[in-house]
C-alpha cells in the first residue's frame, strides 16, 4: 500500500498498530469504513488510504479533536496526499505542476519536504517545484504549502492550506489556551 496513500500518520514508535486501529475508527466516524492503514518501514510512521477527500479528512478531524480530544490517544499528526509518485526529480515535479493550479494568483507558496530513507537533494526537489509554480515564494506567511513527503522510493505530494496539517499536541495544547 505504501504505492497508493492518501494520508500520512504519525505516532510514538511502537504504538503504530494503536494508531492505525485509531484512525481507521476516526475514519469510519467521517463515513468511510472501509478505509486502510498500513506500516512504512520508518518507525513511528503509516499510511492510510480512505475514500474521502484527505484535505476534507484533515478539517473533520480537527473538529472531531476540538468536540471530542479523548478519542486521540495514539495519532500524533495526520497530513493529507493528493498524489503518490516515485522519488524521481521529474516525477515529483510533474506532480506538483499537476496539483499547482490550487494555487490561486497572487498567492503565495512555500515548499516544505521532509525525507525519510532517502539520499535525494532537498534543493534539487525545490528547484524542480520552484521554476513550475508561477507564483511569488513567502517562507513566513505562505497561502499555500507544497508538501513533499518522502518515504524511501516514493514521494507524497500535496497542496494543502497552512492549516492543512493535524498536530494532535499542537491543537490540544492551543485549545487550552484559549
Amino acid at each position: 500500500m505504501l504505492s497508493d496513500f492518501n494520508l500520512l500518520v504519525s505516532s510514538a514508535r511502537g504504538n503504530e498498530r494503536e494508531a492505525n486501529s485509531e484512525l481507521r475508527y476516526l475514519i469510519a466516524e467521517l463515513g468511510d469504513r472501509s478505509a486502510e492503514t498500513s506500516y512504512t518501514p520508518v518507525s513511528g510512521l503509516t499510511v492510510a488510504k480512505t475514500s474521502l477527500d484527505p484535505l476534507r479528512v484533515v478539517r473533520n478531524l480537527r473538529s472531531t479533536l476540538k468536540e471530542k480530544p479523548w478519542q486521540f490517544r495514539y495519532v500524533l499528526k495526520v497530513k493529507p496526499v493528493q498524489k503518490v509518485v516515485p522519488t524521481e526529480i521529474e516525477a515529483i515535479g510533474n506532480a506538483v505542476s499537476e496539483k499547482s493550479g490550487a494555487i490561486k494568483d497572487g498567492e503565495t507558496f512555500r515548499v516544505s519536504i521532509e525525507k525519510r530513507r532517502s539520499d535525494v537533494s532537498s534543493k534539487e526537489v525545490i528547484d524542480a517545484i520552484a521554476t513550475r509554480i508561477p507564483r511569488k515564494v513567502d517562507l513566513r506567511d505562505p497561502g499555500k504549502i507544497v508538501l513533499i513527503e518522502i518515504i524511501g522510493k516514493v514521494a507524497g505530494i500535496a497542496v494543502i492550506p497552512p492549516d492543512g496539517i493535524l498536530g494532535i499536541e499542537r491543537e490540544k495544547r492551543g485549545a487550552l489556551v484559549l
